[in-house]
């Protein structure tokens, strides 16, 4: 009982002094917030618009950006962007390490890495006293944003503007991404569809390039591929030769043991050339010689480099397609048509030869014309039909074509070609040469009509053994479709009176007729030469207007 009086006093002491330990912990803590918002008061945790141009136009690379700098700080009242409680956010180190990848998008690093930001978080986290500690805050946080908009330029809209490099043909409709809003969606301070946040790309065209960018560097790495050479013009299957086990080692990846049996060109061998034959547009008969072994031995680094510029391409297209659109590939000689990003109709077509290019560009399908006359365009009128009618008085009538005069109201006057000099004729010429609707005229029964300065349009043709080509570049500029009648047909298919027989009846009805879509639809005619499929495969095409050839001038200078 003693005892435990003498410890009361001991308990009493224990207790006060906790009381007085709390009380001054608490009136430190309140000190020391009213010390932390003097601070802040006085280093606010933003910048102004002079510092951001002053620093904006000190590098050329950032200069090129000033109007999204301006732009991007004045939305934001100059506040930090890439900090939050005085602290950096993750996306300031995950864009650095974003940087360092650049290699991985085909991209430069070195063009990217201004300043060392990862020195410059160092220098952040050893930095003693408020101002040093906000005067290396703001240099940051201007210095992070101009980099990002220096990478995402690139990275979102293409390190080459196609429009301001002459020999560069790429019409189609502008990428309009917002990179100021791209950034305030990677720092959480707005929602997107899009993959901002995760520094991401936006079209699978472009990704699943990437990742074949990656395979062919690290093939390159590995000592690249074998030149296939041949003792004889052609390698068949079942042939027996030397260049087999080169054969092997090109497309199997590995070469043979060089034993009898390796030597011989097998069948399993040969699947595997026409699947190669099938990735690089030719025929796929298993025969190894002429085109299809001056395609297997262009080198590796050419493939990367190919590679490399197709993935720009991609970042000049718009960053959403519609739910509904055409996509006609040039080199690929192909139409696909897209309803959500799934392909719901494809079909062979003809483009323009090389001297008669087809435009790379984008605009909407408005009507069908059935049975339609051909109206020749002035180039053609100028350099193919003029001279051909002063040679012949009789070539018009002989190939049922007409000399017409617009009267307006869509009608025509029906002239005498002997009223007119055909030796003058040029591209300017007053009147309009067409042929009649029939089985003479080169548009079929049917053709497709997206208004444009390129006079371009999709048609049917009399000529379809040309889809049995490999290479079908045999028009004048205009596309000629496989598939007219199921062209039609699907695009008409919201209008309940064009059932197929109506559309059978309009194509061969003996008079033109014209149909307004119910809804316009966007029609992408695009130049890409190297692209992967749903399955994983790498495809490769020829630049059969040399439009890879100027890009690669633009890109890799």
């Amino acid at each position: 009982m003693k005892s435990n009086r003498s410890l009361f006093p001991l308990l009493l002491l224990l207790m006060m002094t906790l009381v007085l330990v709390t009380a001054c912990a608490k009136s430190g803590d309140k000190q020391q917030k009213k010390i932390a918002l003097a601070a802040s008061k006085e280093f606010p945790q933003q910048t102004d618009s002079v510092y951001v141009v002053t620093f904006t136009k000190s590098d050329p690379a950032f200069k090129k950006h000033l109007d999204l700098m301006k732009l991007f700080y004045r939305e934001r009242q100059y506040r930090f962007a890439w900090f939050k409680d005085g602290e950096l956010v993750p996306q300031a180190f995950k864009f650095v390490e974003v940087i360092k990848r650049a290699h991985e998008e085909g991209l430069d690093p070195k063009d990217y890495v201004r300043k060392d930001l990862t020195q410059m978080f160092q220098a952040l986290e050893q930095a003693k006293g408020d101002s040093v500690r906000h005067k290396l805050q703001e240099e940051l946080d201007v210095t992070l944003t101009a980099s990002y908009f220096n990478y995402a330029s690139d990275f979102y809209r293409g390190t080459v503007d196609p429009r301001s490099v002459d020999n560069i043909d790429w019409a189609v409709k502008k990428n309009k991404i917002k990179l100021h809003k791209a950034l305030q969606t990677i720092l959480k301070e707005r929602e997107s569809r899009y993959p901002y946040y995760e520094f991401e790309a936006l079209h699978t065209g472009y990704i699943r390039l990437r990742e074949a960018l990656k395979q062919y560097r690290l093939v390159k790495q590995q000592g690249g591929w074998p030149k296939v050479q041949l003792e004889t013009k052609m390698l068949k299957p079942g042939d027996s030769a030397t260049a087999v086990l080169t054969l092997r080692h090109r497309i199997l990846g590995k070469p043979g043991d060089n034993s009898p049996q390796s030597r011989i060109y097998d069948p399993a061998l040969a699947t595997a050339v026409k699947s190669f034959q099938i990735r690089h547009g030719l025929k796929p008969d298993g025969v190894v010689g002429g085109e299809t072994l001056r395609v297997m031995n262009i080198p590796i680094e050419e493939r990367i480099d190919q590679i490399i510029i197709n993935m720009e391409r991609w970042r000049w297209v718009p960053k959403r397609f519609e739910d509904k659109y055409v996509f006609i590939n040039i080199p690929e000689y192909m139409l696909h048509v897209y309803e959500k990003e799934k392909e719901v109709l494809s079909m062979k077509v003809v483009v323009g030869k090389e001297m008669h290019a087809t435009p790379v560009f984008s605009d909407k399908l408005e009507y069908i014309v059935f049975y339609p006359y051909w109206n020749v365009t002035p180039q053609i009128l100028a350099e193919e039909i003029a001279p051909a009618q002063a040679r012949n008085p009789n070539y018009l009538a002989s190939n049922d074509m007409e000399l017409v005069k617009d009267i307006g109201n869509n009608k025509v006057e029906v002239l005498s070609p002997s009223s007119v000099d055909w030796y003058s004729v040029d591209e300017k010429f007053k009147y309009r040469v067409r042929q009649r609707p029939g089985s003479k005229n080169p548009l079929g029964f049917v053709k497709f009509i997206f208004p444009n300065e390129h006079n371009v349009y999709f048609h049917d043709t009399p000529a379809d053994h040309l889809f049995n080509q490999t290479e079908r570049g045999f028009s004048h500029g205009c596309i000629r479709i496989e598939k007219p009648f199921e062209m039609a047909q699907y695009l008409l298919k919201d209008q309940k009176q064009w059932t197929p027989s109506a559309i059978q009846a309009a194509m061969h009805g003996g008079q033109e007729k014209y149909v307004n879509l119910s809804a316009k639809v966007p029609v992408y005619i695009v130049y890409f030469t190297a692209w992967v499929d749903d399955n994983g495969a790498i495809h490769f095409r020829d630049d059969i207007y040399n439009h890879d050839r100027d890009l690669e001038m633009a890109y890799f200078r």
